[in-house]
């Protein structure tokens, strides 16, 4: 008998006085009141949780591993630039009069004793234990927790005021991630609309503490926190998309096209520039100094009836449409001082791929798509490079940009101009 009145049942079933000699006792049968030791019966939905994982299971768990690293990655930048910032603002208030480490005991005031006190005896355990394996982090400041950066801005925001202008959109920003920081840091689920509402906080946030790229060709497209890290594993592609239309919800045309320093562009009839992009902005980019060359499939050659035929038009209306589109760009060069930065040319080749090639001052965008049988523009799938200048591939030979640029060469060499 158990001290809670409950009687184990004995280890041997058979022997006598057991269970298995009462009324109604079997092999497995419990006497009334006890609690049974064997393994449960199969089917038994009732006895423990089941431990194994299935497929469903393990991929939920994957989606979760994927999102928490991706945003910690992006939290982990925030902190250490806001870490840099409130020691490069507040040290030379503090120190000269504090010294050491105390300057940050005496930037927290009576209103941050608690965690600063805390912050101070974490790095102690730290030291004893020998989790400090970079001396560089052998100070007070690196065991600050995001929200304590924060606070330590917020007291003494006349000190940061001089240099940062809006201090609301910084709280804003930190208001946005203190949800994904909660999360991650629990090991909880985060869903794919946080995660992104955190990734463009973080490109913001970045860019206001002055980590930002610095160029209005970089910021068509900012490089990816994730993407620095693992982009060796996928060459120079930055993203896919499974058509043109969710390209355009994350890469307008203005993102893509504006700020170009060169443009280049093959396809037939180049509609995610001449319809998406204004003659009237064209013509603006090209006297700023953008070099464009586009390259359409001629028309009139046998390469646009066979189009029209794989994707079930009527004769003559993809020809149409390229003219057109040929057209429309001849009235934008009309119209500019010095037509010879704008130029049109035609191929009469098979057309393979749509390609525009974007280069700015220091980093280089590329959209390029493969012609599909029964498929329009529109809808093939998509592929975005990163090419050129700071945000080049690693391995630039290996890179899918310098692939598709020399091919666009190739064709350019063999094309007639377009008077």
């Amino acid at each position: 008998m158990s001290s809670g009145g409950l009687e184990l049942p004995p280890g041997d079933s058979g022997h006598e006085g057991g269970p298995a000699d009462g009324p109604g006792g079997g092999a497995g049968a419990v006497a009334a009141g006890a609690v049974s030791l064997a393994p449960p019966a199969d089917g038994d939905a009732r006895a423990g949780a089941e431990l194994d994982w299935g497929a469903d299971a393990w991929s939920e768990v994957r989606t979760r591993a994927q999102r928490a690293g991706r945003a910690y990655i992006w939290l982990n930048l925030i902190e250490q630039r806001l870490r840099s910032v409130v020691g490069a603002v507040l040290r030379p208030v503090y120190e000269p009069v504090h010294g050491g480490d105390d300057w940050v005991v005496a930037a927290a005031g009576p209103a941050g004793q608690e965690w600063v006190q805390r912050a101070v005896a974490v790095r102690e355990v730290s030291r004893r234990k020998g989790y400090l394996l970079d001396p560089a982090d052998d100070n007070v400041l690196s065991f600050l927790t995001l929200p304590q950066l924060r606070e330590l801005m917020v007291q003494h925001w006349p000190c940061f005021e001089p240099y940062f202008d809006d201090r609301r959109e910084i709280e804003l920003a930190l208001d946005e991630l203190e949800v994904t920081r909660n999360v991650v840091s629990r090991n909880r689920a985060l869903s794919r609309p946080v995660l992104e509402q955190a990734e463009r906080a973080s490109a913001r946030l970045l860019e206001v503490l002055g980590a930002g790229a610095g160029s209005p060709a970089a910021d068509r497209l900012p490089i990816d926190a994730v993407e620095d890290l693992v982009g060796d594993r996928y060459a120079d592609v930055i993203s896919v998309h499974p058509d043109r239309v969710r390209l355009q919800r994350m890469l307008p045309a203005e993102d893509l096209f504006g700020g170009a320093r060169r443009l280049d562009a093959i396809g037939i009839g180049l509609n995610l520039l001449v319809q998406n992009f204004s003659g009237r902005r064209l013509v603006r980019l090209t006297e700023a100094g953008c070099r464009v060359r586009l390259l359409f499939l001629n028309p009139a050659s046998s390469a646009v009836k066979r189009r029209e035929r794989e994707l079930g038009l009527r004769k003559g209306e993809l020809s149409r449409s390229v003219e057109m589109n040929i057209l429309h760009v001849r009235r934008v060069r009309a119209g500019l001082g010095d037509p010879s930065r704008f130029d049109i040319h035609v191929f009469d080749e098979t057309p393979r791929f749509t390609a525009y090639l974007v280069e700015g001052e220091t980093s280089g965008i590329a959209v390029v798509q493969s012609y599909l049988r029964r498929a329009r523009g529109m809808e093939a799938p998509v592929l975005v490079l990163r090419g050129g200048g700071r945000g080049a591939a690693k391995d630039a030979e290996h890179g899918l940009f310098t692939t598709y640029r020399e091919e666009f060469e190739s064709v350019w060499e063999d094309s007639r101009p377009v008077s």
